[in-house]
């Protein structure tokens, strides 16, 4: 055997034992105490602090940006990185809230499978559909887990049948809760037959785990037997075995079907279970498609990759900028050659890092699945391609959302212009806000699709960058591009206000609808597009 083909084969079984998944869900519903909970169990924290512990300082491990702490909020993805069971995991925990959709929606560019997190007590949420529909898109795998069962919640067959009535897809329970609030007694684990209990008791010498007989019942005496949730939870069982639908890891990589876990993230209840038996059907990096429809192989020699996120200042002391990069294909090795495909640039990526939310370490080496971190001087925007060789690779684009809600923006002191500039140039390459200009004033505008992202954009200049700045709300707007040769200046109007992008394109910043018909009708030639 060559040395070539020893390197290909430790290549694939590298490649094989990764498994990189999102974790998504509607606000509050338990997201990141799930997460915390994953890396207890990979050792990659000692003790969950939870997002509300601020008395105690404790605050979760995936959350690392100051105002997430102060609000108790994921305003940002996560990576964190870890080893279970033989697999190395990537986990990115999304932000839930919806005025923080598109960072969560490129994100879920750079996995191959979802996490579902849903309350058990509210069911599917908006922001959960919003998500899911991405998933669906995509084509992943999608994981759920119905939390919080420790409290009070709704039927659990009510919970599965909206899941797949208004998400459209089909669901199959892999456990099944016996009681909730107080009367929470365990699972009943159909897909490993057996019973996990809540607490365990002395009649079954404190063991978490009782075994089923063939009849999917318990042999001999115990005192579960006793309570009334008992023989409740084997006639649901019955009815799910007869009437449920047919378990298929096909249609589960296919995305036509979920795996429902309950459980209680708070409580660290069900979350092994579920962790365990979502490596086992969680697959590994699979090919991802160029855009001229070449399928490029994980386990292909060479690398390549993308750049879905980019995230300044997450180290305070440093102020440095990095680059999240999913690996698609190859050996990433330091002081690798690569060419950037939208400049056709050569570079040697040098400095580079692995993540545990904002811990970080210097990367050795990683594979296809790996999220890995360059730190960035400016060379890198949302979206580019990075690869190795002489064959040129360009993915496709990522999804771009135009800004609804707009405000005018301007140092508070005048003074500090410098950092002003450079703060907002900075924070805008992360892609969470866009920044226009007026044609003529050259006074900046900054777009987004949320409010919050504007609170957050405030925050992040006086604590980053030691400017701080006066909004001016210019409301709800309608953002169309133009074609520069079409473009008369006279165009623009106080209801069609006439800015540029920071890639210098014109476009119009519409008051509503019947103001952009009144352009359309007075001006039938010009084009106007909402692609960024």
């Amino acid at each position: 055997m060559t040395n070539e083909t020893k390197e290909n084969k430790q290549l694939k079984k590298e490649v094989e034992s990764r498994r990189t998944f999102a974790i998504i869900s509607h606000p509050d519903a338990g997201k990141t105490t799930i997460t915390e909970q994953l890396l207890l169990f990979g050792g990659a924290i000692r003790q969950a602090g939870t997002v509300k512990a601020k008395k105690s300082g404790k605050f979760a491990k995936s959350d690392w940006m100051e105002i997430e702490k102060q609000r108790g909020i994921s305003v940002t993805s996560s990576v964190m990185q870890f080893d279970y069971d033989g697999k190395r995991i990537n986990i990115l925990d999304t932000p839930g809230h919806e005025d923080f959709s598109e960072d969560t929606y490129r994100t879920l560019m750079a996995v191959d499978a979802a996490v579902m997190v849903v309350d058990s007590a509210k069911g599917i949420e908006e922001q959960t559909k919003k998500l899911f529909k991405v998933c669906r898109m995509r084509g992943i795998p999608i994981f759920t887990f119905m939390n919080k069962l420790d409290r009070d919640g709704r039927e659990p067959l009510e919970l599965v049948e909206e899941l797949e009535e208004v998400l459209e897809i089909d669901a199959y329970p892999m456990n099944w809760p016996i009681g909730s609030g107080k009367n929470f007694l365990g699972l009943y684990d159909l897909y490993h037959n057996r019973i996990e209990m809540f607490r365990p008791d002395e009649s079954n010498h404190g063991e978490r785990f009782i075994p089923l007989n063939e009849e999917g019942s318990i042999e001999g005496e115990h005192q579960l037997k006793q309570e009334s949730l008992y023989d409740q939870v084997l006639e649901e069982a019955m009815l799910l075995k007869e009437a449920g639908n047919d378990f298929s890891e096909k249609a589960i990589l296919d995305g036509e079907l979920t795996p429902v876990f309950f459980g209680s993230a708070l409580t660290n209840f069900g979350v092994q279970t579920f962790l365990e038996t979502f490596l086992q059907f969680a697959p590994a990096p699979t090919e991802h498609i160029d855009i001229d429809g070449r399928k490029v192989s994980p386990n292909k020699e060479e690398f390549s990759g993308f750049v879905f996120k980019i995230q300044a200042n997450m180290d305070p002391k440093h102020r440095d900028r990095i680059a999240f990069v999913r690996i698609c294909s190859g050996d990433f090795e330091r002081g690798i050659d690569v060419t950037l495909t939208r400049t056709d640039k050569k570079m040697k990526l040098s400095n580079s890092t692995q993540f545990m939310a904002e811990n970080r370490e210097s990367v050795k080496g990683a594979v296809a699945g790996d999220i890995i971190g360059l730190y960035d001087t400016g060379n890198f925007q949302i979206g580019d391609t990075i690869y190795e060789g002489k064959q040129a690779i360009e993915f496709e684009s990522l999804p771009q959302f135009t800004p609804e809600l707009f405000i005018k923006v301007e140092p508070k002191n005048v003074m500090k212009q410098k950092s002003f500039h450079k703060g907002i140039n900075q924070l805008v390459q992360e892609g969470a806000i866009q920044l226009y200009k007026t044609y003529h004033t050259e006074t900046y505008i900054i777009g987004a699709v949320g409010q919050l992202q504007f609170e957050v954009f405030q925050h992040r200049m006086l604590n980053e960058y030691n400017s701080e700045v006066v909004m001016t709300s210019i409301g709800s707007r309608i953002a169309r591009w133009i074609n520069p040769e079409q473009l008369d200046e006279n165009m623009g109007s106080s209801r069609n206000m006439l800015v540029r992008d920071r890639f210098d394109r014109p476009l119009f910043l519409f008051e509503n609808q019947f103001a952009e018909r009144w352009f359309s009708d007075k001006y039938p030639d010009v084009e106007l597009t909402s692609l960024l």
